[in-house]
């Protein structure tokens, strides 16, 4: 049981205290107002948890190491306790024979009733021989696990689109899940790899309504992925003011200034690692020094050249940056490209930290209750 007054036997390693403090953060990174906690932290305690079949294919495990991180909670005490984790080849404890029949265990038992979450691509090139799992390919693979689930988590870019193994001249034909499944949900998290409270939130999201959360043009989660970079970077301010760091190392870099020039695909990259960052410090590539890659936009990430700054293709481009642009490319999702429109959501512009304090400071910024609706 929790300590304290008891939610369920299944979070025997987690206090209630922190488990309600979780649901707060899970429901602030989905954008919800602060009294969804509740609601969430029911849905969560339910004794019929979802069974969970996770695949991998051409990947290098980056999406499960990222989750092998998360403190609050820890893979201990939510995706183990809150899910029924029913195959991982990473994390399971038979391999071999033993997996695969645990895989053929768990299909028949939870079919039509089980989420599929795939990381990597998959090879399409010479009937898939690049990738291959007991002898069966992972065209076929996918193709007979995914017949039996109800919704499917592509998580990392590699499943999402085909990731960096798909760039030119994709030897292996290495496309997303997408491509291959076209008869049920599918919820895209890229990312290289993505924020582990997204796929966490997802799953929270699922639990609590039971159905996949809003998703933009791209399957992605609107709550994740509704806003650029730059809308909620710490640099922005020295964006706008037209501080850019021309090398690293030197004083403006030292001083924090805006990396745009330097090749930060920020103003064109629809995600919110600004927001709640990683290794529960709140920190990313752009906080550390480093631009940004792009690596949520399938265009950009493995397409474009690190070190050339986007054409910015929107409002938001100060007059200072007419003669610094060295690269244009089309933006997915950019105001020119949808008429002006851009995807409505709540991205809360705070870190998910290891504090308490955290969630205080993310609250304040949710809707108010007139906004739940």
């Amino acid at each position: 049981m929790l300590e304290g007054e008891g939610l369920n036997k299944g979070f025997s390693r987690i206090s209630r205290k922190n488990f309600l403090k979780y649901c707060s953060i899970a429901a602030a990174t989905l954008g919800l107002p602060p009294t969804m906690a509740k609601k969430l932290a029911a849905a969560a305690n339910a004794d019929n948890r979802p069974s969970v079949i996770w695949l991998h294919f051409q990947e290098c495990t980056g999406c499960t190491e990222t989750l092998l991180r998360t403190n609050h909670p820890g893979i201990g005490e939510l995706v183990l306790d809150l899910i029924s984790l029913d195959y991982h080849e990473t994390l399971m404890g038979a391999s071999g024979k033993q997996a695969h029949e645990a895989l053929k265990k768990a299909m028949a038992a939870n079919r039509g009733k089980y989420v599929l979450v795939v990381e990597g691509s998959i090879p399409t090139k010479q009937n898939g021989i690049y990738c291959q799992i007991g002898g069966q390919t992972a065209i076929d693979m996918l193709k007979e696990v995914a017949g039996g689930a109800m919704a499917i988590i592509a998580i990392g870019s590699c499943a999402s689109w085909g990731g960096v193994q798909s760039a030119t001249p994709n030897p292996t034909g290495a496309v997303g899940v997408s491509e291959l499944i076209k008869d049920k949900p599918i919820v895209n998290l890229p990312g290289c790899p993505p924020n582990p409270y997204n796929l966490l939130s997802t799953v929270m999201y699922f639990l609590t309504f039971k159905k996949l959360p809003k998703l933009d043009g791209k399957g992605r989660p609107v709550f994740a992925y509704g806003k650029t970079l730059h809308s909620h970077c710490e640099r922005k301010d020295h964006f706008d003011a037209g501080r850019f760091v021309k090398k690293y190392g030197d004083e403006a870099h030292q001083k924090g200034y805006c990396l745009y020039v330097m090749g930060c695909k920020g103003p064109v990259t629809y995600a919110n690692c600004s927001a709640i960052g990683f290794n529960e410090l709140g920190v990313w590539p752009v906080s550390a020094g480093h631009p940004c890659v792009g690596c949520t936009e399938k265009e950009i990430a493995f397409e474009v050249s690190l070190y050339k700054a986007p054409k910015i293709l929107n409002a938001e481009a100060p007059k200072c940056l007419d003669n610094m642009v060295v690269e244009t490319f089309p933006v997915p999702g950019s105001v020119k490209e949808s008429g002006g429109s851009l995807v409505g959501a709540v991205v809360v512009g705070a870190a998910i930290g290891a504090i308490a304090g955290y969630a205080g400071a993310i609250a304040s910024k949710l809707p108010s209750k007139d906004d739940e609706k």
